[in-house]
């Protein structure tokens, strides 16, 4: 007896349909958790036009963006929490829901759009690990968009390093 062909047909143990190999790719998203699509929108739109401004702050003030960034990760601020507190939070709360592999995932995705983004400036090495951070921070912050109150989102999107360096009394 001859096995079955085409769209339907069975593999020889019976188990599973055979498909196309246009078929049997799926799509990213749900691997990447179920905030998956907004993570993907983050990587691929938001990342890529903020990465050059993130790595020009650093190039351009790298001793100011080093302690803005410290106290941001060590301290945070009234409407934020610490960056470092920010993070070991969406790991363990990644780790709980069995998704540590996904934002291990989106982390590396967001870095490799940082690449992408750099690719052809002459950003510093350093500018560029700021904005790996920055990057990792805002697609983790998608991920856990639905589990987290704005006050751990915007610190680990690090919002108050947007802004102007406070001005200093002379």
């Amino acid at each position: 007896m001859r096995p079955a062909t085409g769209a339907g047909a069975t593999t020889p143990t019976g188990c599973c349909p055979t498909r196309s190999a246009s078929s049997r790719r799926p799509d990213a998203h749900p691997a990447l958790g179920p905030c998956g699509r907004d993570v993907l929108d983050v990587i691929q739109q938001e990342i890529p036009e903020r990465a050059a401004r993130w790595a020009a702050d650093w190039d351009a003030d790298a001793e100011g963006m080093r302690d803005r960034e410290w106290n941001w990760q060590q301290c945070g601020g009234p409407a934020c929490g610490s960056g470092r507190w920010a993070d070991s939070l969406a790991m363990a709360v990644s780790h709980n829901h069995r998704e540590s592999a996904a934002q291990t995932w989106i982390e590396h995705l967001a870095r490799n759009a940082v690449d992408q983004a750099l690719a052809d400036t002459d950003a510093s090495m350093m500018a560029r690990c700021y904005a790996y951070g920055r990057a990792t921070g805002h697609a983790v912050a998608a991920q856990h968009q639905n589990r987290f109150e704005p006050y751990v989102l915007d610190a680990l999107r690090g919002v108050g390093l947007d802004s102007p360096a406070p001005a200093v009394a002379a």
